[in-house]
């Protein structure tokens, strides 16, 4: 006789409620079981969660974690803890912080966004902090650099699939004209494109732009310009050609040679774990014939280690 399988129990935010409180209590923390609570409940149960606590116990489950947990890992857990708007506005304010200006996050979160989160992330950092995004640009960045951040969090772009091939064209013959054919660089110009056209549309001027020229958009925004600008151009670029490629390089990079950028690592696998976590661990196995996982294995310990693990999901 065949043997019936027993779908899987729903879950309840308020059992989850109790049984984190349950982990809290008494002396120290049973960290492993607040992990794989958290690290397995999605963006909106993880909310009901908070609510469900709240509700229950009449605390802030957020500063129960920050007591209970500490270092790396309390990092992680908080920050996965909230929506990805939240999230992102919660990293980009502690970029733009007094204390520690941190003008590489700030550009690849508001460069690798699409438009629509974008304009989500504003309204949430606006409530959240009592100030405009765009006053902490101001205040923070300078020169080309702030004008392509502006540019991109103001104007917002075309999302979908459709392309002007004329245009396309066109764009690929005008950044041309300002970057490689003049002495020097009209920077305006590529303010303009990289910030008002869509990914569909870029991805389109850079085909022609390799037929009409013979190299790449890429290899010219790295001649023409640099630093924090060129850093700029280039998220826009990648993002729009393979978002999962260019992360799957950020978090390569964060574990490269001697010691972690944790930060980073952090960053990239919470905020992407519910967008493309999928093909950022196919592209990284693609390119650097490692799984992330084994990587992330060998680079981090302990419960910090298990939360990032499970974030990650199984071995592909």
């Amino acid at each position: 006789m065949a043997t019936l399988t027993v779908p899987p129990a729903p879950v309840s935010p308020r059992d989850d409620a109790i049984q984190l409180y349950k982990a809290f209590k008494g002396f120290g923390c049973d960290t492993a079981a607040v992990i794989s609570i958290l690290a397995h409940r999605d963006a909106t149960q993880r909310t009901l969660i908070q609510q469900e606590y709240q509700k229950m116990y009449s605390e802030d489950i957020l500063k129960r974690l920050s007591s209970e947990l500490s270092g790396k890992l309390e990092t992680a857990v908080l920050l996965w803890m909230h929506d990805p708007a939240g999230r992102d506005a919660i990293i980009l304010r502690q970029a733009f912080s007094q204390d520690f200006i941190n003008l590489e996050t700030a550009t690849e979160v508001i460069c690798s966004r699409t438009s629509s989160q974008l304009q989500t992330l504003k309204q949430i950092y606006h409530s959240t902090f009592g100030v405009y995004l765009e006053h902490d640009i101001e205040l923070q960045a300078s020169g080309d650099h702030k004008k392509i951040l502006l540019a991109c969090v103001s104007k917002p772009r075309y999302e979908g699939m459709e392309v002007d091939r004329e245009m396309a064209a066109k764009d690929a013959k005008e950044l041309y004209k300002a970057g490689e054919k003049k002495l020097g660089t009209d920077e305006k110009v590529f303010v303009q494109i990289f910030s008002e056209r869509s990914r569909a549309h870029l991805v389109a001027i850079n085909s022609y732009y390799h037929d009409m020229y013979g190299g790449s958009l890429q290899k010219a925004v790295k001649k023409e310009t640099s630093g924090l600008f060129e850093r700029a151009l280039l998220t826009i670029l990648q993002c729009a050609e393979n978002p999962a490629k260019y992360f799957a390089k950020v978090l390569y990079k964060s574990m490269k040679g001697l010691g972690t950028d944790d930060t980073t690592l952090i960053r990239v696998i919470v905020t992407r774990t519910e967008i493309d976590m999928q093909y950022i661990k196919a592209e990284y196995h693609k390119k650097y014939k490692k799984s992330l996982s084994d990587a992330v294995h060998s680079e981090t310990s302990g419960h910090y280690r298990t939360f990032l693990l499970s974030l990650l999901g199984p071995n592909h």
